[in-house]
């Protein structure tokens, strides 16, 4: 860990979930690392650490402060930081689910859905537009999203596994959202859906996956532009039981 040192450190808590606690011997730790240390170099100091974390990033998840986090981001100070497997959804095939405030990774969330077995693999991914054409035309400076975290992942899953029950050969499913302020140009959501071919159903899942997302995880947008500011609200109502 020597080309790591530096004046400046901070204690972070590490926890392990699943196979890599098993892997760490630990449920919990307290690791000294450089401040600025991105979650890359947070891998490679772990592995020296716990030298029996499986290697590549396929097998291991990164979540600081409860949000997922990717490559290039910054641990900040004081933060908990979690290590995990890919996360199941009740079956043999991943399911990946998150609101975050940071990039959307989409090679890395792809890499947590693909399996030995995975011959196609489709994406939907929102953007935020700079000029609206549809209805009345105008321009948009930025979008801000929030969510309502806890019951939108839960919603999420539900998706996931409404995606399951009508594609049989779906086999990973990533449904990501990103909140906060978000420039034209960012991708702002994303639907993933794997599987053996491309005509297994991965089309028409992705699609279904965008157009559940629209009606029943509770996420709203704020569009902000030269004319002034409004929040964009849908009409669709959900039925009992959604």
């Amino acid at each position: 860990m020597g080309r790591y040192k530096t004046n400046s450190t901070q204690s972070v808590k590490v926890l392990f979930f699943a196979t890599l606690k098993e892997h760490a011997g630990t449920e919990r730790a307290s690791i000294n690392i450089p401040e600025n240390t991105t979650v890359e170099q947070f891998k490679t100091i772990l592995r020296e650490v716990f030298p029996n974390l499986p290697e590549g990033s396929s097998s291991l998840l990164v979540a600081i402060n409860k949000e997922y986090a990717f490559d290039k981001e910054e641990i900040p100070l004081g933060a908990e930081v979690a290590l995990f497997p890919p996360v199941s959804g009740g079956n043999e095939y991943p399911t990946i689910f998150s609101i975050i405030e940071g990039q959307l990774d989409l090679n890395h969330i792809l890499s947590q859905i693909t399996l030995p077995t995975t011959g196609a693999a489709c994406f939907f991914t929102g953007m935020v537009r700079e000029v609206t054409t549809r209805g009345e035309a105008h321009e948009t400076d930025h979008l801000e999203y929030e969510a309502y975290t806890e019951m939108a992942e839960a919603k999420m899953r539900q998706v996931a596994d409404e995606i399951r029950d009508q594609w049989r050969d779906v086999e990973g499913i990533a449904i990501v959202q990103r909140i906060g302020r978000l420039q034209p140009g960012t991708p702002t959501v994303m639907i993933a859906c794997t599987a053996g071919h491309r005509d297994s159903g991965v089309f028409d899942a992705a699609r279904y996956g965008i157009d559940r997302l629209k009606q029943i995880v509770p996420i709203w947008k704020k569009e902000v532009g030269s004319t002034g500011e409004v929040w964009i609200e849908g009409d669709y109502l959900p039925s009992p039981g959604e």
